[in-house]
């Protein structure tokens, strides 16, 4: 787009027709992770204060909607894939095939630009982690989880996600 890029310019400082010009004019690729892996990352990270996994939900869901961390805030309120049309979505499990067909769609050679990503491995380490994640949360709070993401559950292929049970 032919605007002048501001430093961290967020999209709601423009006006319509500025935000309709810009999103056509740009490839728009959305990266997208489990929200409760997304949970577990930001808890290993350390961003959560408390001690434990399940004192962290507690904060998490004690925050509420609006007053949610960027780091667990659900997708859909962050990216908002209903308002714009993504040209890609790429799931965290699967970068190394989707990285491959979009630098592919983009004209790029694929091989000697992606770093070597170990999806299995990554996919099965989470599913072992949210395993042992899920059994400290109440049946309370794995509750209040999925009906605080809801909208990511529905809005992306999150099938095997611990919140879409």
């Amino acid at each position: 787009h032919r605007r002048l890029h501001t430093k961290e310019t967020r999209l709601s400082k423009f006006n319509q027709t500025e935000i309709k010009a810009m999103l056509g004019s740009y490839t728009k690729v959305l990266f997208v992770r489990d929200p409760f892996h997304r949970l577990i990352a930001t808890f290993l990270q350390g961003m959560g204060i408390t001690p434990s996994f399940s004192s962290f939900i507690q904060e998490v869901l004690d925050s509420g909607m609006h007053n949610s961390s960027v780091a667990w805030k659900p997708l859909v309120s962050l990216c908002r894939p209903c308002l714009i049309q993504y040209d890609y979505v790429v799931m965290f499990g699967f970068l190394r095939q989707e990285l491959g067909h979009l630098l592919g769609r983009a004209g790029l050679p694929t091989g000697s630009l992606l770093p070597e990503l170990t999806d299995s491995q990554v996919q099965w380490t989470y599913r072992w982690l949210s395993e042992q994640m899920f059994s400290e949360l109440s049946a309370q709070q794995k509750k209040q989880l999925s009906r605080f993401y809801r909208w990511d559950l529905a809005a992306f292929p999150f099938s095997s996600s611990f919140l879409s049970d």
